[in-house]
């Protein structure tokens, strides 16, 4: 096995805490807003400016959204899905250590892209492959091709792990090996299995 590629959103990092804090921006509940702020993510993680996005969720709730209102919330939003989850961490520097080609691929808008990529966590992968900056996403095929395109790599040499089965599913389409993630505890047999790391 050559390549370990890790989703980012609830694989490395912990769920974002955030959401509440929006829905009072809005004036809505949390209840209220996590179905709008998930809606239309879509188009987010597909390069959508964050102004439109902001304005978007707001149509879902009758809100209007001004440039000011949307970049406090975007800061939020980014703030909110930095936290990683350490187990994850432990994990990823093992890998790094023993020399096992890292790279991370994630649907996130272009902002959270641009901020990872000046987190110092982040030079742990050899490269960062984002959904905003390509236009296209998990679970479609184009994404699998430009990821391979960006290793150099076939699809069976790399590993590939999410938190959602429907990228699972793509990703094996794609020919790469892929496992849903069920935290850093449970892929580990996976990963002695493979010779990633130390029996």
């Amino acid at each position: 096995m050559g390549w370990i590629v890790f989703d980012y959103g609830e694989v490395l990092s912990r769920r974002s805490t955030m959401l509440p804090k929006h829905a009072e921006v809005y004036g809505v509940t949390e209840q209220e807003f996590a179905p709008a702020y998930w809606k239309v993510r879509d188009a987010y993680d597909r390069g959508q400016p964050d102004l439109e996005y902001w304005r978007a969720v707001g149509a879902e709730l009758g809100v209007e959204v001004d440039e000011e209102t949307s970049a406090a919330l975007t800061e939020a939003d980014i703030s909110g899905w930095l936290e990683l989850d350490p187990d994850s961490v432990v994990l990823l520097d093992e890998l790094a250590e023993a020399g096992v080609p890292l790279a991370l691929l994630s649907n996130a808008p272009t902002s959270f892209a641009a901020t990872v990529r000046e987190q110092s966590w982040a030079k742990r992968f050899r490269h960062l492959v984002f959904s905003g900056e390509l236009g296209v996403a998990k679970p479609d095929a184009e994404i699998w091709a430009a990821l391979l395109d960006q290793l150099g790599a076939p699809a069976a040499d790399c590993l590939f792990l999410d938190d959602r089965q429907v990228n699972v599913d793509g990703a094996r389409r794609a020919g790469l090996d892929a496992e849903l993630w069920a935290g850093a505890a449970a892929i580990r047999p996976r990963l002695r299995e493979l010779g990633v790391l130390p029996s």
